[in-house]
C-alpha cells in the first residue's frame, strides 16, 4: 500500500481502537505499529517493497488457468463435419437450434484457401484442375501444396510483422533508416516456411543469440526486440527516461503479441483489471537491462567455418613448426657461417618504421607484423584517421613511402577495408617533433607517385588542399600497392615523426595493412624493397664479438639475417602461400539485439544502457524504490516459489546474462510457466485469420477487459493439439481448413427449420460460425493479386526492400519507413508500425475506390492485364473478356455479364477512336480490366 493508504488505514485504526475493549485496542495498536514499520522499511532508499502474492482465485481466470483437456462433444447431426473442430462448433449451434450452412462451391473454395495460405489468387489452370478433380483427397492435397509453397511464409509472415511492430526506421522526427533491419522480416518468412516450432519461433525472438548462437536464423530472430521505435536525439537529461520507455516497449509488445496481455498498464500502478502488479512489471523489464540493438556482423554458417578452419589449422601447423625448428636448430649456425665469410649487410634504400606506434580516431586496432607493417582490425569507422608515431631513424629524410599490403583477413584480400577491397586516402601528412620539444613542425610534400591510381582518384590528391579528394586503386584489388611522397627539402631535425593518414573521401575505405618507411636518397624508387630502420644498429652488433652479444642483440641480428637466408625464405613462403587459403568466415551485417555488442548510437548523450533497473513508484524516475531483480508474472506461474526453476545462472563462458533465455524458457513452459496462455493466444490468431474473427474476439487482450471465448473448450482443445504436435503451425492450419466449418458458404442452410434471417437474429455477429462471412483482403494482398493477375509480379524472395511504389515484388518487401509509408498500404488500413497490431481495422472509404481508379501503378497493371488476355483472345473481345474474368475472379462471366461487358468494350473502343487514339481497342479492354480490380468480388473473398 502507498503512504496515503497507510495514513488512511492508521487514522481508521486509531478510531476503531478507542471504540473497542482493552484487548482489542492492544491488538489494533500492535497491528498499526507493524504496518508503520513495514512502511518505513519499504520506502527507505535502495530497498524495494516485497512482492504481494497473487491470490489463488485470480489464477483461476479462464486465460490464466491450466489447459483443460476436453473431449469433442456428442452431437445430434452425425452426418455433418469433417473433423473434431466441427463437433465443438455444431454442439453450440444445436444448443441454439441453428443449422450450419452448405459447403461453398469448389471455385470459391480454392480461391479462399489460396488467399488464406499464400495471399495470392489461384491461376485459371489451378482452378480448373481443382474443379475437375473428383478424388476424395483433392482438397487435402490442395492444402498440402499451398502449405509447402514458399509464399506461405510471405503471407503469414505479414500477420506476425503486424504484431512485432516491424519497421525499418527508428521513428520520431528524424526517422533514421535501419538498413539491416530487413533480416528480421526474412527470418519470419523463412521460419514459417520451415514450420519452425512456434515455441522455438518465440524463444529465438527473445534470446536466439543465447539459445542458438551458431544459427544465423536465430540471430536474425532477435530483431524482434529491436523493431520498436527508438529516439535518436537524446540529451543526457532524457537518456534514462528514454531507456525505460524502450524497456516498456519490449514488455508491452511481448505481452500483447505472445501472451495477449496488456503488461504495460502496470508501469505506474498495479494493473487496474488484471492481476499484474507493478512489482512484476519492473522485474520483467529488468530482464532486458543490458540488452541493446546492434548492427552486428553475424557468421552465416559457424559450424561449417569451424570445420574448414580446423582442417586449415591441421595443414598449417606443420609448416609453422618446420620454420620454428629451422630457426632454432639451423638458423644460428647459418648466421655464424655468413659472418665468417666476411659478408656484411648492404644499406637498404628504404628504412621501415618498424618500432612505430599506431592509433586510430575510431575504434580500429593495430597489430604489428613481422615485416614492420600493421594489420588493422576491429571497427571499420565510416571516416577515420590513422596516426603513426616513430623516432626518426636517420637525419636528412627526403621521402616517405606508404605501402598498402594485401592480406587474407580482408575482403578480396584488400588492401583496403571497403567491401570490395578498395581504400581511399584523402590526406597524407608528416610532422616532426624535435627532441626535447613539444612543438610539431609540419612538413610539405611536393610530389607523389604510386604503383597504380584509380581513374579520377590519383595519389597527388592525398597531398592537395581538398579534404575530400583522395587516392584509390579500384579495380586492382588483392595485391600490394605503394606510394612515395617526396618532401620539399630534407628534414634537418632529429626527433619524433608523426605521420597522419586520413580517410574522409568515402566511408569505410581505410587501409587494412599499412607499412611506412623513409629514405634519405632521391634515387629511392617505388619498387625498392624496404629494410629495417635499425641498420646502423646491425653494424654495431656485427662489430661486437659474438660471445659478448646480449640475448636481445642476438635476436635482432637473427631477425634481420633470416630475411636474406634462402631456406628460411622458402619455409616462410610456404607458410604465406598456405595462409592465403585460410577460410574466411562469411559474415552478414544484421540488426540484432544482444548484450556486450556495440550498440546502435546516433545522437545520444547518455549511455547505451543503465547497469540496473529499479522499481519506480508511479513510474517516476525520481522515486526509485530499490533494484528490480529479473522475474516473471506471478499469475502465469503455477508455483511462484519455484521461480528459480527458470532463473538460472549463465554458462561459465557466456558473454551475456542469459536472462532472456530464462524468459524464453518460462514463456514456453506448459507445465509451470506461461506456455498454456502462449498456446491459447497463437491458436486463436490462426482461427482469427482463417475465419475472420477469433474464438476470443480481442486477440491481443486475454485479460479481464478482453472478450471471453465463444468456444472455450474448443480453444483449449486446439491449444492442446498444437502442443501435442510439437508446436508446429502447419498441421493446425490444415486441421482448421479441412473442417466443415471452414468450408461453409455464406448462408444457405442445411435442413434448417429457420430462414437465414432468423438465424442471423439469433447470432448476428456469426460468433457461432454457422456461415462464412466474406472477408476483405488486406492492402498487401490486394496489390499482390493485381500484380499476379496482370503478369507483372516478381516472385523474388528476401533481401532489402524499397520505397519505390512501382516495384513489382510482393508488398511485404516494401521498406517500412515510419515517416514514409506507402500510400496504397495506408489507404487499405496497413499499420503504422508504431506499436503491435493484432487485428487490422477494415475501413470502407471513397479514397480506396479512387485509388483503384487513378493510381498509376494500378493503371499500368490493368494495361499489362489487358495485353495478356488480348494475346490469348486472337482478336475476339468476348474471348478476351472471358479470360479476364477467369483470371481475376476465378470464374467465367455470367451470360448477362458477358453481354454487358462486350457492349462496354465496344462503347469504350468507339469513344477512344473518336478521340483519335490508335490503340483504342487495347485501351477499352484496359478499362474493363481496371474495373475488375475494383469489384467487391476481387477485393473480398467468400
Amino acid at each position: 500500500m502507498d503512504q496515503a493508504q497507510i495514513r488512511s488505514y492508521g487514522s481508521g485504526a486509531i478510531i476503531v481502537a478507542f471504540l473497542c475493549g482493552t484487548k482489542m485496542r492492544i491488538a489494533v495498536f500492535h497491528l498499526l505499529a507493524m504496518t508503520l514499520v513495514v512502511s518505513a522499511i519499504s520506502t527507505s532508499e535502495g530497498v524495494a517493497e516485497a512482492p504481494v502474492p497473487i491470490p489463488a482465485l485470480d489464477k483461476q481466470f479462464w486465460s490464466f488457468a491450466p489447459l483443460k483437456k476436453p473431449l469433442p462433444p456428442e452431437v445430434e447431426n452425425k452426418r455433418w463435419g469433417g473433423n473434431n473442430i466441427d463437433r465443438f462448433i455444431l454442439a453450440k449451434l444445436e444448443e441454439k437450434h441453428i443449422s450450419p450452412s452448405a459447403a461453398v462451391e469448389k471455385r470459391k473454395l480454392i480461391r479462399r484457401a489460396s488467399f488464406d495460405l499464400i495471399g495470392l489468387p489461384p491461376t485459371p489452370e489451378e482452378v480448373e484442375a481443382f474443379v475437375n478433380d473428383k478424388s476424395r483427397d483433392a482438397y487435402d492435397r490442395l492444402i498440402d501444396r499451398l502449405l509447402a509453397s514458399p509464399h506461405y511464409g510471405e503471407r503469414w509472415g505479414r500477420h506476425w510483422l503486424d504484431l512485432a511492430r516491424f519497421a525499418e526506421s527508428h521513428g520520431y522526427e528524424q526517422d533514421y533508416d535501419r538498413t539491416n533491419a530487413y533480416h528480421y522480416r526474412d527470418f519470419v518468412i523463412e521460419a514459417l516456411n520451415q514450420d519452425l516450432p512456434y515455441e522455438t519461433f518465440v524463444k529465438w525472438q527473445l534470446a536466439g543469440d543465447e539459445l542458438a548462437p551458431d544459427s544465423l536464423l536465430a540471430m536474425k530472430a532477435t530483431g524482434f526486440l529491436a523493431a520498436g521505435t527508438h529516439a535518436t536525439q537524446i540529451t543526457a537529461n532524457q537518456a534514462e527516461k528514454e531507456r525505460y520507455d524502450e524497456l516498456d516497449d519490449l514488455a508491452g509488445t511481448i505481452g500483447t503479441a505472445m501472451l495477449g496481455l496488456t503488461i504495460g498498464c502496470a508501469r505506474c500502478h498495479d494493473h487496474k483489471f488484471d492481476p499484474i502488479p507493478t512489482h512484476d512489471y519492473y522485474r520483467m523489464i529488468s530482464i532486458f537491462t543490458k540488452t541493446v540493438r546492434s548492427d552486428y556482423d553475424v557468421l552465416v554458417d559457424p559450424p561449417r567455418y569451424r570445420l574448414e578452419k580446423e582442417k586449415f589449422d591441421r595443414e598449417h601447423q606443420p609448416l609453422v613448426r618446420a620454420l620454428e625448428k629451422f630457426e632454432q636448430e639451423q638458423l644460428p649456425a647459418r648466421l655464424a657461417a655468413w659472418e665468417q665469410s666476411g659478408a656484411r649487410p648492404e644499406a637498404p634504400v628504404w628504412l621501415v618504421l618498424d618500432h612505430a606506434t599506431a592509433v586510430a580516431k575510431g575504434k580500429a586496432t593495430f597489430t604489428p607484423q613481422a615485416d614492420g607493417s600493421f594489420l588493422v582490425s576491429g571497427e571499420n569507422a565510416d571516416f577515420d584517421t590513422f596516426t603513426f608515431t616513430a623516432t626518426a631513424p636517420v637525419p636528412g629524410i627526403i621521402a616517405v613511402k606508404l605501402e598498402a599490403l594485401a592480406d587474407p583477413s580482408m575482403k578480396n584480400n584488400g588492401p583496403g577495408r571497403a567491401d570490395n577491397g578498395n581504400f581511399a586516402l584523402s590526406d597524407f601528412k608528416l610532422a616532426i617533433r624535435p627532441g626535447g620539444s613539444s612543438n610539431q613542425l609540419e612538413s610539405r610534400f611536393n610530389k607523389a607517385t604510386a604503383t597504380f591510381e584509380q581513374s579520377g582518384l590519383p595519389v597527388s590528391a592525398a597531398i592537395d588542399s581538398d579534404p575530400k579528394s583522395g587516392w584509390a586503386i579500384d579495380p586492382k584489388f588483392g595485391t600490394n600497392h605503394a606510394a612515395v611522397f617526396e618532401l620539399d627539402s630534407p628534414l634537418t631535425n632529429s626527433g619524433t615523426l608523426i605521420i597522419t593518414l586520413k580517410f574522409d573521401t568515402n566511408n569505410k575505405h581505410s587501409i587494412g595493412r599499412p607499412r611506412l618507411s623513409v629514405t634519405t636518397s632521391l634515387k629511392a624508387g617505388l619498387d625498392d624493397d624496404p629494410g629495417p630502420a635499425g641498420f646502423a644498429e646491425l653494424n654495431t652488433i656485427l662489430a661486437t664479438p659474438s660471445a659478448e652479444r646480449t640475448d636481445q642483440e642476438k635476436a635482432t641480428l637473427l631477425k634481420w639475417y633470416r630475411r636474406s637466408d634462402e631456406q628460411w625464405l622458402q619455409l616462410e613462403g610456404a607458410i604465406i602461400a598456405h595462409a592465403k587459403k585460410e577460410p574466411r568466415p562469411e559474415k552478414l551485417k544484421v540488426l540484432i539485439s544482444s548484450e556486450g555488442v556495440p550498440a546502435v548510437r546516433l545522437n545520444t548523450q547518455g549511455p547505451d544502457f543503465y547497469t540496473n533497473t529499479y522499481f519506480l513508484k508511479r513510474g517516476d524516475l525520481n522515486q526509485k524504490e530499490g533494484e528490480a531483480p529479473p522475474g516473471f508474472l506471478q499469475v502465469l506461474m503455477r508455483a511462484p516459489e519455484k521461480e528459480k526453476h527458470w532463473l538460472k545462472e549463465p554458462p561459465p563462458e557466456a558473454k551475456t546474462s542469459f536472462r532472456r533465455a530464462c524468459l524464453a524458457n518460462w514463456i514456453t513452459d506448459c507445465d509451470l510457466g506461461a506456455g498454456p496462455l502462449l498456446a491459447r493466444v497463437v491458436v486463436n490468431r490462426l482461427w482469427q485469420h482463417h475465419f475472420g474473427r477469433g474464438l476470443v474476439g480481442t486477440p491481443s487482450d486475454f485479460g479481464a477487459q478482453g472478450e471471453k471465448p465463444t468456444h472455450p473448450e474448443l480453444l483449449d482443445w486446439l491449444a492442446n493439439e498444437l502442443i501435442g504436435n510439437g508446436w508446429h503451425l502447419k498441421p493446425m492450419h490444415k486441421l482448421m481448413m479441412t473442417s466443415a466449418t471452414y468450408r461453409q458458404g455464406p448462408g444457405q442452410n442445411l435442413q434448417s427449420p429457420m430462414a437465414s434471417s432468423e438465424q442471423s437474429a439469433l447470432d448476428p455477429e456469426n460468433t457461432l460460425h454457422w456461415r462464412r462471412v466474406p472477408q476483405r483482403l488486406e492492402a498487401e494482398v490486394i496489390r499482390d493479386a493485381i500484380l499476379l493477375v496482370s503478369g507483372k509480379l516478381d516472385l523474388k524472395m528476401f533481401g532489402p526492400g524499397t520505397l519505390d511504389e512501382a516495384q513489382s515484388r510482393r508488398s511485404i518487401y516494401f521498406t517500412i519507413k515510419r515517416s514514409h509509408l506507402i500510400p496504397m498500404m495506408v489507404q487499405f488500413d496497413a499499420p503504422d508500425s508504431l506499436q503491435g497490431m493484432g487485428r487490422r481495422p477494415q475501413t470502407t472509404v471513397a479514397p480506396q475506390a479512387l485509388l483503384l481508379l487513378n493510381n498509376p501503378q494500378i493503371r499500368a497493371a490493368a494495361l499489362a492485364f489487358a495485353g495478356k488476355v488480348e494475346r490469348t483472345a486472337r482478336g475476339s473481345p468476348a474471348t478476351a473478356i472471358q479470360a479476364a474474368y477467369v483470371a481475376a475472379l476465378g470464374r467465367p462471366p455470367k451470360e448477362d455479364e458477358l453481354i454487358e461487358t462486350v457492349e462496354f468494350v465496344k462503347s469504350q473502343t468507339a469513344s477512344y477512336q473518336t478521340a483519335g487514339k490508335k490503340d483504342a481497342p487495347e485501351l477499352a479492354l484496359t478499362d474493363l480490366c481496371q474495373a475488375l480490380f475494383g469489384l467487391n468480388e476481387f477485393i473480398y473473398v467468400e
